[in-house]
């Protein structure tokens, strides 16, 4: 019995390490840009989570101090399979790039002076905004859309963009009316 428990595991943590590290070496453009695949892998393939659960899992991802790719696979890598699971799926989603990274500092200054490099950067930082917007507008489509929440993201959004305050505090802040808030229609509510 015991045995296969074991293999269930690690069944389990090689499947969380091959999708996580699929999903960090096919997706360029960083964390934001890997949402879209990371919902595809992980609710419309695997089915490992509902939609909510990732959007909730994103928004705690977010809200944690590190990169969201990294939180969001060490949350999902968690949920499916505990502290094993946390750590393969973190390490998944961190080699290819570590690797990548890696061999690059070693090629990129002798070719970064050629016009078609460049080139293909600026193609790569389009398509790079292209996925962060889908990634935004998904996002937004999945939330609840009342008028505090529009309020808590047009004010959020002012306060980052025109006044350079920093997300630190504009996460802390909404995370705190969005508890105040809650707990006033709790109570109006219940009167």
């Amino acid at each position: 019995m015991e045995h296969k428990k074991n293999d269930s595991e690690n069944h389990i943590y090689l499947s969380l390490f091959l999708t996580f590290f699929m999903i960090g070496a096919f997706t360029f453009g960083g964390g934001y840009a890997m949402i879209p695949v990371i919902q595809r892998e992980i609710v419309d393939k695997k089915g490992w989570l509902k939609k909510d659960d990732l959007l909730e899992m994103l928004a705690v991802s977010e809200s944690t101090p590190g990169p969201i790719a990294i939180n969001s696979a060490t949350f999902v890598g968690y949920r499916i399979g505990g502290i094993g699971g946390a750590f393969f799926s973190t390490l998944g989603v961190v080699l290819p790039a570590f690797v990548i990274i890696s061999l690059l500092s070693f090629v990129l200054d002798a070719f970064s002076h050629i016009k078609e490099v460049k080139y293909a950067f600026m193609g790569i930082r389009a398509g790079v905004l292209a996925l962060i917007l889908k990634a935004a507008l998904s996002m937004f489509l999945q939330c609840k859309k009342d008028i505090f929440s529009l309020f808590i993201m047009v004010s959020a959004f002012i306060l980052v963009a025109v006044f350079s305050i920093s997300p630190v505090f504009i996460i802390l802040g909404c995370a705190l009316l969005g508890i105040i808030f809650t707990l006033l229609m709790k109570r109006r509510i219940k009167k």
